[in-house]
């Protein structure tokens, strides 16, 4: 990468940049933010639409870069965002729609890109209360199912995302999209499997996990007695022994059918949405 991508981010305030050769440094440097290492390395991630620039935009997200298709220049909303990535000391940048479709690699792109400074939030500073529902995923490895989480856990008030172990990357470009904006709403952790269970015995929440082999089913759990952390495994291979075993309750979802599991983020919106029932009877107590 170069100077325009480290963690500094470009300063060029006052500057909207036109940008129409494939071949420019920073249009390189922008493509190159789909790949994880490029990503890591610059702390910055790419995020699809003017809907997502600008919930970004309102929940403090810092801008590195926008860029938009020529097509968009003078589109009120658009000129709104440009001049707030100026204010914030962002760069700018109108380019063509074959520009636009190598950033985000679609034929027919979204209009508006920006690229942000990634946030994550740390364990430590995480202490659920008790009305506080949390997810906390074993080695999830699939972007659409990390991503279409991040969206139900914000849709069903959970305070956090918890990524536990080698896990898939919440800033990579398919995830952004499959959050639909929710990735700049929840807080994102990552951690490894000690590191969770450290936390896990010092947060005072209970911890329950889903498992084919879970003792009870998930219906019959009181969500509402305490901060509970939702403990979901990986797609193929479930949880582990060592993380199913800290579990304070191992539950099944009951099915029916010739299906024997369902799938990661199905079963994980199950569990947000049955932990939200029970925090919703007790506001009506």
């Amino acid at each position: 990468m170069t100077n325009d991508y480290q963690r500094t981010g470009p300063r060029r305030v006052g500057q909207v940049k036109e940008v129409t050769s494939l071949s420019n440094p920073i249009i390189k440097d922008i493509k190159a933010l789909t790949n994880k290492k490029d990503r890591e390395e610059s702390g910055a991630f790419m995020a699809e639409g003017l809907k997502l620039v600008i919930d970004a935009l309102e929940l403090g997200w810092s801008i590195r870069t926008l860029v938009y298709a020529k097509a968009a220049k003078g589109k009120p909303l658009v000129e709104q965002v440009a001049a707030k990535t100026i204010a914030h000391g962002g760069l700018v940048l109108e380019v063509s729609e074959k520009v636009l479709s190598s950033i985000t690699r679609r034929d027919n792109p979204q209009m508006v890109v920006g690229i942000f400074e990634q946030r994550w939030k740390k364990l430590e500073d995480l202490s659920p209360g008790a009305n506080e529902t949390l997810v906390a995923l074993d080695r999830v490895r699939d972007p659409g199912n990390l991503g279409t989480i991040i969206r139900t856990a914000d849709a069903a008030g959970a305070s956090a995302v918890l990524l536990v172990g080698e896990c898939t990357d919440p800033f990579s470009l398919e995830t952004v999209r499959a959050t639909m904006g929710s990735v700049f709403a929840i807080p994102v952790v990552k951690c490894s499997a000690e590191e969770f269970l450290g936390w896990q015995k010092r947060a005072g929440g209970q911890v329950v996990a889903t498992h084919l082999a879970g003792a009870v089913d998930y219906r019959t759990v009181d969500y509402a007695k305490k901060a509970t952390i939702l403990l979901m495994g990986n797609e193929q291979s479930g949880l582990p022994d060592n993380l199913a075993k800290a579990a304070d309750r191992t539950v099944r979802i009951p099915q029916q059918g010739r299906a024997d599991s369902l799938n990661l983020a199905v079963a994980t919106a199950v569990m947000l949405f049955e932990s939200r029932r029970h925090l919703l009877s007790l506001d009506d107590k």
